[in-house]
């Protein structure tokens, strides 16, 4: 009787440590995916979302706010 509640408790165990495994992995593909390879912006897309362009500057970037870092078109 004893072996049956710790063999079920180390079950139970294994899935819910599977299950928080599973849930890692996902939101880690999630965030890949929603980083993906960097987008271009207008001036106008990179100033509405609080930025400022820099595009004197080597290789165009959008300088702060949510469009930061991403290059202007």
């Amino acid at each position: 009787m004893r072996i049956r509640r710790i063999l079920a408790a180390v079950i139970a165990t294994a899935a819910l440590a599977g299950l928080g495994l599973t849930g890692a992995a996902t939101a880690t593909a999630a965030t890949a995916t929603a980083q993906g390879a960097p987008s271009t912006v207008t001036p106008s897309e990179c100033k509405q979302g609080g930025g400022t362009p820099a595009i004197n500057e080597d290789g165009n970037y959008c300088k702060g706010g949510t469009q930061d870092g991403q290059q202007i078109d």
